[in-house]
């Protein structure tokens, strides 16, 4: 039986990383996460400061996850709960295929 599954991506500010992974730790699904550093780029300018102004980016950590469909509720209700207010940005795709080669 095939399980429907997500990839979730959330944008974290670096200051909320540990954080972030430990609240993913308490929830792992069997394929785990990943995070890697990234640069995000925005508009607007709220909450940047003058250097990232003037460089146009903002360092954020990035997460990526597979979830399958009956664990993303979960997902997404902990870090609501939990991170609300803090500026993470998410995004949840479904999987058309995924596998190791």
């Amino acid at each position: 039986m095939n399980t429907k599954e997500y990839l979730v991506t959330l944008n974290v500010p670096p200051s909320l990383e540990e954080s972030v992974v430990d609240c993913l730790l308490t929830l792992e699904s069997e394929h785990g996460f990943c995070s890697f550093p990234v640069n995000s780029h925005d508009h607007r300018n709220e909450g940047l400061s003058l250097a990232e102004q003037v460089s146009g980016r903002q360092e954020k950590i990035r997460f990526q996850m597979y979830v399958p469909e009956q664990e993303l509720v979960q997902l997404l209700d902990q870090l609501k709960a939990e991170f609300s207010g803090s500026g993470i940005r998410y995004w949840v795709l479904p999987v058309v295929e995924n596998g190791v080669v």
